[in-house]
């Protein structure tokens, strides 16, 4: 079970062996037995208790802040196997092993992508999205020739490039999109995807540790400090598949309005001057008083109490998209039901929830990984 608390001011405590998520007006138990993932949204609290109960229990445990920037989360132990591990650093230097895998990845979502303007086409009747999707399909065959990741992400980049110039077509209204921005989102489709991206790739983190490997080492994505490169290629075969479809769905279907996103006013900056930086200040002034010096000095302008101060520039803010407290709940919702839809997967051959796909999807990279399967099949749409 993944939970979200999203309800501003609300704090989550230990009770037995039950966690309680209490606000103003409502309380919810959580039985952490039953806790996969738990996904705090902006201003929520949690005792030590609670945490300890989280550690114990290994649940992934992700802070966000209310726009649906990714802040961080609670660590857990590093995988118990350290031989996969350092297989899988090993693995970092063997470029044909990392090209012959991430050919799979961005073969995976540039078919994905296809599909979506193919779909569009026939939804919406816009011939440019099967144009589009023809040329991505096209540079899908070039794929082959790729003998590094440096290529395949360039190939990858000019798909999304022609993708993110059409997905506008699939909408009912016209909400601005034009292209991708991420940061700061500038329009509400973009900013609903950098949201659904943020949650998407939290699962697929969850995800690759229950598989038991080490999310720090890639195959597409380098080696980087501080950064979880294999959840960032699991990610990308279901980006389209999850995120920019239910994107589509939300807008067209009346899910989200124009109240649900507003812009938030340039605030310009409060100097903050604490007792201590005064301190400072006056002992830096005493230290160089001419008077002390060595040579006869001319006292400095500051020295003669000149009048006119210095003038500090507002700071301007980019134009920045974010979803009202009411939109955010509602996107969540509506992505909780999505993960637990179930589809026929076509290499399981059986049906299961698009949340379990991505657990067995982890798994199967992690056989490909640790040398148990040659090849892997990644999820596409049909």
């Amino acid at each position: 079970m993944i939970v979200y608390v999203t309800s501003q001011g609300a704090k989550i405590e230990k009770e037995g062996r039950r966690l309680i998520v209490h606000g103003k007006d409502f309380r919810q138990t959580l039985f952490a037995s039953h806790l996969e993932q738990l996904v705090i949204v902006g201003n929520v609290s949690i005792t030590t208790p609670a945490m300890h109960v989280l550690f114990a229990q290994g649940i992934d445990t992700v802070f966000m802040r209310t726009d649906g920037r990714f802040i961080g989360r609670l660590a857990q132990q590093e995988p118990a196997n350290v031989l996969l591990r350092k297989r899988q650093f090993a693995l970092c230097d063997d470029m044909p092993f990392r090209v012959k895998l991430g050919k799979s990845i961005i073969m995976a979502k540039i078919c994905n992508q296809a599909t979506v303007l193919a779909r569009i086409k026939r939804s919406r009747d816009k011939p440019q999205a099967l144009t589009a999707a023809n040329r991505i399909r096209e540079l899908a065959g070039s794929l082959e020739q790729a003998t590094n990741c440096t290529a395949l992400r360039g190939i990858e980049g000019k798909a999304a490039a022609i993708y993110f110039d059409h997905l506008h077509l699939g909408f009912t209204k016209d909400w601005g999109f034009r292209k991708r921005v991420r940061r700061p989102p500038t329009d509400p489709v973009n900013c609903v995807l950098s949201f659904l991206y943020t949650l998407l790739t939290n699962r697929c983190y969850a995800a690759i540790r229950r598989a038991g490997l080490d999310p720090q080492p890639g195959i597409l994505h380098e080696l980087s400090y501080g950064r979880a490169s294999l959840p960032l290629d699991l990610v990308e075969e279901f980006r389209a598949l999850l995120a920019d479809t239910l994107t589509l769905s939300l807008f067209n279907l009346g899910m989200l309005h124009d109240r649900d996103f507003s812009s938030p006013k340039p605030v310009a900056p409060q100097p903050v001057v604490c007792e201590e930086d005064r301190h400072n200040e006056a002992l830096k002034k005493v230290l160089s008083d001419p008077i002390g010096s060595m040579s006869d000095q001319p006292m400095a302008a500051e020295d003669q109490g000149d009048p006119e101060e210095g003038t500090t520039l507002p700071h301007i803010q980019e134009k920045a998209i974010i979803l009202s407290q009411k939109a955010l709940k509602t996107v969540i919702s509506a992505f909780s039901q999505k993960m637990e839809t179930s589809f026929f997967h076509p290499h399981a051959s059986r049906d299961m929830t698009y949340a379990e796909a991505i657990v067995y999807q982890a798994r199967e990279l992690r056989r490909v990984i640790d040398g148990a399967a040659e090849t892997y099949a990644p999820l596409t749409l049909r």
